[in-house]
């Protein structure tokens, strides 16, 4: 009996005495980096066409990955596309529509996958550096949806008592700053948010170099009211606006320094794009979609056409453009396939588009991409070169005076009254209505569109889908 108690110690020496191996550098999980926007124009990056803004960082970027020349937002407004890009459907799928406020009761229901959620069960680190925007009581927050750490605002910058429109249109209280699930400051200005959410993001990634991460930072500039630091005050050609895109250019240029000082630069995956095309009402405090039509809360191409550039070094090859369709509703999958995890129980609509971006595939991996906005309202198709339009009620500022300096100006209604088609590969400001040379094309959108909305619904034809979910409400 001694023999084996002297046996059993013996062994249990050694196994205490050995180090645990290190994974190896080429069998570690990819990090993951999302840099998220907020109505940021397609224009609005100096590889996307900016005559007047320095991204010498977003540039940099794009050379060294992957540029999409035809990525579009989950929605033109910021909680639907945010429900989006997180959880890979299309928002009125989760029950997310709009802009979610201080008034709203309901966020992201609990059983909804977001991207945090798959990656954590992967045994990766996560943590949110900026704006939530999917329900601010406590049971809608980051940190109850897969998030180890947020710093940053509950919902969008302007919701607080200093909107230009406060007690005319709007009555909002105090803007929260939280970490965590605790509300650690008020804000009455923000010009420093942009650069403590860069040192935290900076910091996040020196903490975690040694384990698998994912690192989400959604700025909540250049919505406005812009703020900008000092450091970058009166440095762009194109105002405060230029100020604010250029500081966020900073930004990514921190982040990048953080990974490549820590070994990480090679196998990590940077995103960088935005929920959505520039407010246009603003003005000079607004983004620019150009050549795109319209902006922001439209189905246009200056909607939902965003710029989008992806970084990863050991997977990716440099400098490549691609024009192949995709929408962020594809980005959970295609992380899911490149981490190797696994997808949500409930249906997705995303799908995993990452032979799009290594150049393997030259076409989209949807037949078509639906355009929703409001409560349900399909607008528009996108299928293969072409866009389609349903009658309905659109803004626009053509004809209008902008707002300036902070203050919005008047958006004027238009009804579209029958369905319009445009090649948006070769009419990319969409000025050629070419419905009634294609017939063959709108018929075949047609049916695409009626598939859909047995799926998802339609408000527009008052038509309920069957497959659509609540959102979470505060008295469940």
């Amino acid at each position: 009996m001694f023999r084996y108690f002297f046996v059993f110690l013996f062994l249990g020496l050694i196994s205490c005495g050995e180090k645990k191996t290190p994974v190896k550098e080429e069998e570690r999980s990819p990090n993951i980096v999302l840099i998220f926007t907020d109505d940021q124009g397609y224009q609005d990056v100096g590889v996307f066409g900016s005559p007047n803004i320095k991204t010498p960082n977003l540039d940099q970027m794009a050379a060294d990955g992957v540029r999409m020349t035809n990525y579009y937002a989950a929605q033109a407004v910021c909680s639907a596309s945010r429900a989006g890009i997180l959880t890979g459907c299309y928002p009125n799928r989760i029950g997310i529509h709009n802009a979610l406020g201080p008034g709203n009761t309901h966020g992201i229901n609990d059983t909804e996958t977001t991207l945090a959620e798959m990656l954590k069960e992967k045994g990766y680190a996560t943590a949110i550096y900026g704006k939530w925007h999917l329900g601010h009581h406590k049971k809608f927050l980051p940190t109850r949806h897969g998030f180890d750490e947020w710093f940053g605002i509950p919902y969008s910058n302007d919701m607080w008592p200093y909107h230009p429109q406060q007690g005319t249109i709007f009555n909002f209280p105090d803007l929260p700053l939280y970490e965590n699930e605790t509300v650690i400051d008020t804000l009455v200005e923000q010009s420093q948010l942009t650069t403590r959410i860069t040192e935290r993001s900076v910091d996040f990634i020196k903490r975690n170099k040694d384990n698998p991460f994912f690192l989400y930072v959604p700025h909540p500039q250049p919505h406005v009211p812009l703020f900008v630091s000092e450091k970058f005050k009166g440095k762009s050609e194109r105002g405060l606006y230029g100020d604010v895109i250029m500081e966020i250019d900073w930004s990514v240029g921190q982040i990048m320094q953080a990974l490549k000082d820590n070994g990480l630069e090679e196998n990590t995956m940077v995103i960088f794009t935005s929920d959505n095309g520039p407010w246009l009402s603003y003005g000079n405090h607004a983004g620019s979609a150009l050549p795109l039509r319209e902006g922001k809360g439209t189905a246009w191409e200056g909607g939902q056409r965003e710029p989008f550039i992806m970084k990863y070094p050991k997977k990716l090859k440099p400098g490549r453009t691609v024009d192949v369709p995709m929408m962020a509703i594809d980005i959970l999958p295609t992380i899911a396939h490149v981490t190797e995890s696994k997808l949500p129980e409930q249906v997705i609509d995303g799908k995993n588009a990452w032979s799009i971006l290594t150049g393997e595939r030259a076409e989209p991996v949807q037949d078509a991409y639906f355009f929703y906005y409001r409560v349900n309202e399909m607008f528009g198709v996108r299928y293969g070169k072409w866009k389609m339009y349903f009658p309905h009620r659109y803004r626009t500022m053509d004809g209008q005076e902008p707002g300036k300096d902070g203050q919005p100006g008047n958006y004027r209604y238009v009804d579209m009254e029958e369905i319009e088609l445009y090649d948006v590969v070769n009419d990319v400001s969409e000025t050629n209505n070419v419905a009634d040379a294609h017939p063959e094309v709108v018929a075949e959108i047609k049916v695409l569109a009626d598939n859909m909305r047995q799926r998802l619904g339609d408000s527009l034809m008052e038509q309920e889908g069957s497959e659509t979910r609540e959102p979470g409400r505060v008295n469940e």
